[in-house]
């Protein structure tokens, strides 16, 4: 190699820089994401309302982010990605005060949307930022970078919520984003790069107006069946009401040149599959991410730091196993790492079916352990094996549509299984008090009433189990060769990105 090109490929020191900042954003981003959590006990009982309300704390946070991904494309070339990445933390910021001040319930949910409005567009600025500070011959190192908060959140996360909410206060949860935040925006005005704006496509409004109050709607009409029955007008008419919109987002995104989320991606057999087998995983798993420290705490009596300690096997399974599939999915087919992984996933979710009111931690934790390994195994070769068949017109708005299906499902499982934890711990304890005594803490319950909290729980985990099944199934299909690569595009090839792809 020679010298001229040396100093391109080594990581200076502006570069490091540009990067520490975006580190920063990502932290927020990825703990909030974590950390609350290990809360939801303490929220219900500090609020004193019931689970089937109290988890739109975490699903209204992913719903919002769900819906600004697809803006910050836009948003970059509209007002620059300087800009808009400070935007973001402004947002987070007043988000997260607000959150901290709350006193009620949907006060608090209010503020976690408008948090999520922010946190949805720090980690896309953040790595179009570091992406392009970087060019083509450092950006595997420097996102390398990247993968440390994205490893590591999800292990430190419940830790440090359940720290905060036990010795400090819950709403430190949200209150410690502030100095984070504050420092982070005094380095990005000093450090980022200055952007000019460069205006492009114009933003699809009408997808926005469609899709976003569609899906909201839809979820909100599955939560409230918790409290009114799947056949009542409370579920029925925002259920439809969101299926109408959605419905008729599809059409406009058909139609569209430039649509919010481009549909005609699915036209490509991997990518469909990919994304399949990505959105009911997720349900499966972050639905499971809301009922562990309830367990935990509701059940057993733990402290929030306790739960989150006995998260952390599963973030350390899943910070094992992320790296060895990174590689493996530059080496083979997807469909021979993601199998292995959903086998995983589904053993370990089984196990939980199996859950008591005195489960041996021990067990426990090394079930929580293989879940992670599972995790780390198919969540980040679904992301990168749905676009090696895409052309590379469709790879931003494939990586985008996918950000957006995760976020989604994440909300949908939330959702849904804190709905039929809900109605399990109704049906058995009939006289419990709403929420079926979640809230309070299960070391003074009698082991009768343990066991029978930790029965609902288990039956909910079939539920995760059959989905988790569903998955693995979809997965099947997936390819289980290295694709060929894919040709440049022509000139006006990028209408016909999503093209169908050979086996």
């Amino acid at each position: 190699m020679s010298s001229s090109t040396a100093p391109e490929e080594g990581l200076d020191r502006a570069l490091l820089a540009v990067a520490g900042v975006v580190v920063l954003g990502a932290v927020m981003s990825i703990l909030d994401t974590t950390v609350v959590n290990v809360a939801i006990n303490t929220l219900s009982r500090d609020f004193d309302t019931s689970l089937s309300t109290i988890q739109w704390i975490v699903t209204g946070y992913t719903l919002a982010l769900a819906t600004v991904i697809p803006l910050t494309g836009w948003g970059a070339d509209r007002f620059g990605t300087k800009r808009l990445y400070m935007l973001s933390i402004g947002l987070f910021l007043s988000g997260s005060a607000l959150s901290g001040a709350a006193w009620s319930a949907e006060s608090l949910i209010v503020f976690r949307v408008l948090q999520g409005l922010g946190g949805g567009m720090l980690m896309p600025a953040g790595m179009t930022i570091l992406t392009r500070a970087a060019g083509p011959q450092r950006v595997g190192r420097v996102m390398a970078i990247m993968g440390v908060p994205m490893l590591l959140g999800p292990i430190l996360g419940p830790i440090l919520g359940g720290w905060l909410v036990d010795d400090v206060s819950w709403r430190w949860i949200f209150f410690i984003n502030l100095p984070i935040g504050a420092f982070a925006l005094f380095l990005s005005l000093r450090v980022l790069p200055k952007d000019e704006p460069q205006p492009s496509e114009r933003l699809d409004v009408l997808g926005l107006v469609l899709l976003s109050p569609g899906l909201a709607l839809m979820i909100y009409g599955l939560a409230q069946s918790s409290t009114d029955g799947f056949g009542s007008a409370g579920v029925l008419v925002p259920a439809l009401a969101g299926l109408v919109l959605l419905i008729a987002f599809v059409r406009h995104a058909l139609h569209k040149p430039n649509p919010l989320i481009d549909l005609r991606l699915f036209l490509n057999r991997t990518f469909t599959t990919a994304s399949l087998t990505l959105v009911l995983m997720v349900i499966s798993v972050f639905g499971a991410m809301l009922l562990l420290p309830l367990y935990f705490q509701a059940v057993r009596g733990e402290s929030a730091l306790q739960s989150g300690l006995l998260l952390a096997p599963q973030g350390i399974g899943a910070m094992l196993m992320m790296p060895i599939a990174g590689y493996l999915t530059d080496k083979t087919g997807i469909g021979k790492i993601v199998m292995p992984g959903m086998t995983l996933i589904a053993l370990s979710t089984l196990w939980l079916t199996q859950l008591e009111g005195d489960t041996s931690y021990w067990v426990l934790s090394a079930d929580l352990f293989v879940m992670g390994m599972g995790m780390g195994f198919a969540m980040m070769p679904l992301f990168s094996g749905a676009m090696q068949t895409l052309r590379k017109a469709a790879v931003a708005r494939a990586s985008t549509t996918l950000n957006i299906l995760q976020q989604v499902a994440a909300s949908i499982g939330t959702a849904v299984m804190s709905v039929i934890l809900t109605q399990a711990l109704r049906d058995r304890l009939p006289g419990a008090p709403s929420g079926g005594g979640l809230g309070q803490s299960g070391k003074g319950l009698p082991a009768q009433t343990r066991d029978l909290m930790a029965d609902a729980f288990g039956h909910t985990y079939i539920w995760a189990t059959a989905l988790v099944v569903v998955a693995f199934a979809a997965a099947f299909f997936l390819p289980r060769h290295k694709p060929e690569p894919i040709e440049e595009d022509e000139p006006g090839g990028e209408a016909s990105a999503a093209v169908l792809m050979h086996a």
